[in-house]
């Protein structure tokens, strides 16, 4: 019985490039261990994938939805021979850097973008026994930035009049919502603050919701598919409010699932803000804002 992990030094796991990925290798067999070389990698890949809406329209397209790899290491930790019985800590080091004419992007899980970063180990056996396999995910953020993104402040005035998803505004309940963001340049360790009041309101109020929507394109000269989903739904205020009262506006952005925004040749992931008013038949309206996310 064996079994192979990997320890990473930071506790966090959260590197930046230039620096250096350090760790070790822990096995621990019972009895002495055999085996035909252990090896490391750490990889970079950004996986792109289309939504099954765009997959007919972009065939061409589909088929060039290649990974981009950004960093592809390998490095011998063991040569073939033998472990003793017990616990065996093997130390590593990698320097975390680029591919040539590559760039270290924010480690994201999205849905149809996916930035992801492992150190995999691989040790190989003989034919008898199976090969013992572990990998790690490490998290990869920008250096610090000597120029810092600038606040711009929203202000807002949503009414029947300023929607533009919908059609039929006559049926729309007469009503005015106001109130700020704090900026629309918004550092991703920061939250999202901010506040609204209902002046005035004909129908019931059921609800109101701040969403935070991530905007995925995919794209190459056949063409883009771009594709908008929900990170996450807070509701800021349950039931018929009053009316010409101050609602806080208070938004963490998640780990992972959110980096600043980026914007490549073959892809781009933006952020967006929905502003939403169920009324109490369950009809709602949405006014949009479109947000930039930084490091720094």
């Amino acid at each position: 019985m064996a079994t192979i992990d990997i320890r990473l030094k930071k506790v966090n796991k959260v590197y930046r490039e230039g620096d250096v990925v350090s760790g070790v290798v822990v096995v621990q067999s019972r009895g002495e261990l055999q085996h035909q070389g252990i090896t490391l990698a750490v990889d970079g890949v950004v996986n792109l994938q289309l939504s099954a809406k765009s997959v007919g329209v972009f065939e061409a397209f589909y088929n060039s939805l290649k990974p981009i790899q950004l960093i592809n290491y390998h490095l011998d930790v063991a040569k073939p021979g033998k472990l003793p019985s017990g616990k065996t800590e093997i130390p590593f080091e990698v320097p975390l850097r680029a591919k040539a004419g590559k760039t270290l992007y924010e480690t994201y899980h999205g849905v149809f973008v996916n930035i992801q970063y492992c150190v995999k180990v691989d040790m190989k056996r003989s034919l008898l026994n199976k090969d013992l396999q572990k990998q790690t995910e490490f998290i990869v953020e920008y250096k610090e930035q000597e120029e810092k993104s600038k606040p711009k402040l929203v202000n807002f005035t949503i009414t029947p009049e300023t929607l533009t998803n919908i059609k039929e505004k006559q049926n729309v309940p007469r009503f005015k919502v106001k109130g700020k963001l704090s900026s629309s340049n918004l550092q991703i360790t920061k939250p999202l603050t901010g506040e609204l009041q209902v002046d005035q309101c004909d129908a019931q109020i059921k609800s109101i919701e701040i969403q935070l929507v991530r905007v995925e394109t995919c794209g190459c000269a056949e063409g883009y598919a771009k594709d908008a989903t929900e990170i996450q739904n807070i509701q800021i205020a349950d039931g018929d409010v009053c009316r010409g009262q101050n609602i806080p506006i208070f938004m963490i952005f998640p780990r992972l699932f959110t980096c600043p925004t980026l914007s490549t040749s073959n892809f781009k992931i933006e952020f967006e803000i929905n502003i939403v008013l169920v009324f109490h038949d369950d009809h709602l309206v949405t006014e949009n804002f479109p947000i930039k996310l930084t490091r720094f």
